[in-house]
């Protein structure tokens, strides 16, 4: 056994949605009691950093029904079945703001709740940005607004409030640090 590790006895579905499936999990714990874990199972999702030539952090605004506001984000979505996470950044990056790129750089991959979540976002940064003629379109669930911000902005933003997500002001804290280094 893995320092730590804790063992599945049984495993019981709970619900299964259209982005998330809930389970409850018996487990053996390292001391040999057991245990009750609520899991939630998610397929993984991508994010973009990705700034114009001028400088503008491309964001998009949309409301977030679990947090019953809008929020400023980076473009990002759900993982599809078998999906590339490249392939699926470059095309959530089009879907959501009509950019395209000529690069997908993979910048790091996280996990955003690992306390009772198994989903992993891969964060990429795109170069070669390009406005595309006729763009994919969003989802038909999606509404979302395009917001082109200085970084001075996104960091305002921030201390107002309207960027509150963990991904996007993890986006933001890696283009403070990039200027700071000089790149």
């Amino acid at each position: 056994m893995k320092k730590f590790e804790e063992r599945t006895l049984t495993s019981q579905p709970i619900f299964k949605g259209k982005i998330i499936s809930l389970q409850v999990d018996e487990v053996e714990l390292p001391d040999g009691n057991t245990s009750k874990r609520e899991i939630i199972k998610h397929p993984g999702a991508v994010a973009v950093i990705a700034v114009t030539d001028e400088g503008k952090i491309i964001m998009v605004e949309q409301y977030r029904k679990a947090m019953e506001r809008s929020l400023v984000e980076i473009p990002a979505g759900k993982l599809e079945p078998g999906e590339d996470p490249a392939a699926s950044a470059a095309r959530e990056l089009e879907e959501e703001t009509g950019y395209g790129c000529a690069e997908m750089e993979h910048l790091t991959s996280f996990y955003t709740s690992p306390g009772f979540a198994d989903e992993i976002v891969h964060m990429y940064v795109a170069h070669g940005l390009q406005k595309i003629e006729q763009p994919a379109e969003t989802d038909d669930d999606e509404f979302v607004e395009l917001m082109e911000l200085t970084l001075e902005e996104a960091i305002q933003y921030e201390s107002e409030g309207r960027i509150k997500d963990a991904k996007t002001a993890y986006a933001v804290q890696y283009l403070q640090l990039q200027k700071a280094i000089g790149k």
